[in-house]
């Protein structure tokens, strides 16, 4: 189909495509109504794609544009100078995706098989249920989900060993027993959607189930201040970091920054605290709670803070002492190995997995009753639309699906891994005119 005609017919077509293969829960969309899926960044192809990945494992083979949006910036205009067929590593040439998450001398050495990992996502912004699928992948998977900081819900705690507990500017739901049951805790000092904003739960999705969860109480909205009031310099940041290890000294400790202009020296500043992960977080992360002005207009995207901080460390001399993970903005496997490619060690993954749920990027995540596919809310009769096992499957399927096209793009740069692929910008060109594809 060419991409000339009316966006809307592309989409109802597309549409029925995908219920004719068993995408039954989603809504017809009509002719002469604003379709609910998706924008210039999160396309309907890329929405489709990512519902095709969920059901099979792989990416489509219908024609969808699976790799890129239409954003016209950013990772859409970015693309990989491959080699020639004739240069590519053969199929069965293994390729090694793992990733190390402790880099430093001491502490406990964690490797995840893939490299990427679930974002923070709290109770309360999105369901116990898909907290739970979130985690059940996890497990499958050898990787890691996290609680967000909406505390941890008892549900959770037979993938204890699979689960990131956050603690955030808000407290809500830190405790001794739940610090203890991580293998990496999260400190979340910035998000990149919404740097010096804070977080905020409005009152309708604050039920008795959320509020007994953070200690609050029910039905009141919930904000969480920027930033740690007993945080202002790298000395503070340290006890911060050393509070936690003195409650639980095996767990790995990841701070969660947002991107300003001095990015490079927060970096720099959590690694001498002792950070082993430092998750840098881009201006279009977060669900569609997050206020379009911030993301749009505050924060520096996660493609340019990246490789600002890549080089940065590695003038310093301790590239390789610490892990960098990129969020806020990573929908695709093609986006992941990009911003590799630009300095990152791996990727934390967020909207994609939600989008593999069922999300249409309708950004009406904000309302206790706002979600029609019950994923962002809290009302007791939307959350059941979401069986666990269901979305557990969903999400491994995507991970399977990313897996396969990263060794693929990796076969095509004859790289044997996905460490090799690290601050190789000599690999990527800039390619506005075919969207950044590369081919």
């Amino acid at each position: 189909m060419s991409h000339d005609e009316p966006i809307q017919k592309r989409i109802t077509e597309k549409h029925t495509e995908a219920l004719h293969r068993g995408f039954h829960q989603w809504p017809t969309l009509e002719f002469g109504k604003m379709p609910a899926l998706g924008d210039e960044r999160w396309t309907a192809d890329l929405i489709y794609s990512t519902w095709t990945a969920a059901e099979t494992g792989r990416p489509p083979v219908n024609g969808l544009e699976y790799r890129v949006g239409n954003s016209d910036g950013g990772f859409d205009v970015l693309g990989f100078q491959f080699l020639p067929q004739e240069q590519w590593l053969p199929t069965e040439e293994e390729i090694d995706l793992s990733l190390p998450l402790n880099r430093r001398r001491v502490g406990k050495k964690i490797t995840i098989p893939v490299p990427f990992y679930g974002a923070g996502m709290s109770f309360g912004s999105v369901s116990e249920n898909v907290m739970l699928a979130r985690a059940k992948a996890a497990k499958q998977w050898g990787t890691f989900t996290c609680t967000g900081e909406g505390g941890y819900p008892y549900s959770l705690v037979q993938y204890k060993d699979h689960v990131i507990t956050q603690i955030a500017t808000g407290m809500f739901g830190v405790n001794e027993e739940t610090i203890c049951n991580a293998p990496i805790i999260e400190f979340k000092y910035a998000q990149g959607a919404k740097p010096g904003l804070g977080g905020h739960l409005l009152a309708d999705k604050s039920t008795a189930a959320v509020a007994l969860m953070r200690g609050s109480v029910p039905w009141v909205s919930l904000f969480s201040p920027f930033p740690f009031h007993s945080v202002y310099s790298v000395e503070d940041h340290k006890k911060h970091l050393d509070w936690v290890h003195t409650i639980n000294p095996k767990a790995l400790i990841a701070v969660k920054v947002s991107t300003p202009v001095d990015v490079d020296m927060v970096a720099v500043g959590s690694f001498y605290a002792h950070a082993n992960i430092i998750q840098i977080d881009g201006s279009y992360g977060g669900t569609g709670a997050a206020p379009e002005i911030s993301k749009k207009n505050i924060a520096m995207p996660v493609e340019l803070a990246i490789p600002r901080v890549h080089k940065y460390l590695l003038e310093e001399g301790i590239r390789d002492d610490i892990v960098i993970m990129a969020s806020g903005g990573i929908r695709t496997a093609d986006d992941m190995a990009k911003i590799i490619a630009l300095g990152a060690d791996g990727c934390i993954l967020g909207t994609s997995e939600l989008v593999a749920l069922g999300c249409t990027r309708c950004a009406n995540c904000e309302r206790g009753r706002g979600c029609p596919f019950g994923l962002t809310t809290t009302d007791h009769e939307l959350v059941e639309l979401v069986d666990s096992d269901w979305g557990a499957q969903r999400i491994s399927n995507l991970y399977e699906a990313f897996a396969y096209q990263l060794r693929d793009i990796l076969r095509k740069l004859g790289l044997k891994s996905i460490r090799e692929l690290r601050g190789r910008r000599d690999l990527l060109l800039y390619n506005k005119r075919s969207g950044g594809n590369g081919m």
